[in-house]
């Protein structure tokens, strides 16, 4: 074996360094593996499409619940609309709302979308104080240039 260093020492370490990168490899991942489940990923309603959001993928919805939305129905669900203010999608969700929330404020719910864009919710999160809105959501605002503070520049 040309390859091998000649010092006896300098072999072992070789050799080690030979058995515990593969392991390693294996490792790191099987651990990647695992969590592409547990990731989930932003979308703002006009990027909500099938591609960027496809039905039954794990996902987060970010936006402003629009205005003469929100819809109570018997057995405890609730139909509201998400919106950047380009555009719109619908939200089902079954178990109680968080307290603060309410039309035309932010709001982040998780679940997935259904095959006809409706987005149903597993987890409804709503801002914690009246300057609060999720840092995506602003950012998507702001570049739409819709950005309007309810109080002075108060930053997401």
């Amino acid at each position: 074996m040309g390859w091998m260093p000649k010092s006896p020492k300098a072999r072992r370490r070789m050799w080690v360094l030979m058995a515990v990168a593969p392991v390693l490899a294996l490792a790191v991942g099987l651990s990647l593996w695992a969590m592409q489940d547990t990731v989930t990923f932003f979308v703002s309603p006009s990027e909500a499409t099938v591609e960027a959001a496809p039905p039954g993928r794990a996902m987060r919805l970010g936006g402003l619940v629009e205005a003469g939305s929100v819809v109570h129905e018997d057995g405890g669900r609730v139909r509201f609309r998400v919106t950047d203010n380009a555009a719109s999608t619908p939200v089902v969700y079954q178990g109680d709302l968080p307290d603060l929330f309410k039309e035309e404020q932010g709001v982040v719910v998780e679940g997935e979308f259904r095959a006809d864009r409706t987005f149903v919710a597993r987890q409804v999160l709503a801002k914690h104080d009246e300057t609060y809105m999720p840092r995506e959501v602003a950012e998507r605002l702001k570049e739409r240039g819709e950005w309007r503070p309810e109080s002075g520049e108060a930053q997401p």
